[in-house]
């Protein structure tokens, strides 16, 4: 059993850890481009803003487990199954990016208009201002948003499970729920604790660094 149980922790740090990186790639530009074609941005663009965001939130409003149906399709597509733990980096990495797009808008939306104006009225680029003073100026607040997400991701990880998705959460459901097994139950709900409250610190840290 422990070493079924090690195997279901590993799936799952790959299919959080996946799913966390295709998030932050998609997730944080698209949380730029959301952030400057709003109205006070720096490239004022209603349409797209509207456009994107209406996208965004459309998408957020499905609950996880029947994002997770709906996108076995386009997973059976990409991966070859709709069942796996590579399948459930799919509606993983979807979630994830439309969580930290958010996160990240909201935390770009913080930063002092200001700093901004300063940067213009010095003849700084659109790009410098963007990566110099918005992205570097939030960055401590982002990695806290990040690392939110990655504690969701887990939670979403362990949902994912109950269609076959891998990881402890698909262990809890045939061992610990349908064979009765409250022990290892137990031991699942202590590992997936522990891990939660490990990224949390680990995030507290850097968010700390970051604003020094």
């Amino acid at each position: 059993m422990t070493s079924l149980l090690l195997h279901s922790f590993w799936e799952t740090i790959l299919m959080v850890g996946a799913s966390a990186i295709l998030s932050i790639l998609v997730g944080v530009p698209l949380a730029v481009l959301l952030s400057i074609t709003a109205p006070n941005g720096l490239w004022p663009h209603s349409w797209v803003n509207h456009m994107l965001g209406g996208c965004v939130n459309a998408i957020r409003s499905i609950p996880y487990i029947i994002l997770v149906v709906l996108l076995m399709p386009v997973t059976r597509l990409i991966v070859g199954s709709s069942i796996g733990t590579l399948a459930a980096i799919i509606p993983l990495s979807l979630a994830g990016t439309l969580l930290i797009a958010r996160m990240v808008e909201d935390s770009l939306r913080n930063v002092p208009q200001e700093l901004v104006e300063v940067g213009l009225a010095m003849g700084a680029s659109k790009r410098q201002i963007i990566t110099k003073i918005l992205l570097y100026e939030a960055m401590p607040s982002i990695t806290a948003g990040i690392t939110t997400v990655l504690i969701n991701l887990i939670g979403f990880s362990a949902m994912a499970g109950t269609v076959g998705g891998g990881g402890l959460g698909d262990l809890a459901i045939r061992y610990g729920y349908q064979r009765y097994d409250l022990s290892l139950m137990g031991v699942i709900v202590v590992v997936l604790v522990i891990l939660v409250q490990g990224i949390q610190m680990v995030g507290d840290f850097i968010s700390r660094k970051l604003s020094k």
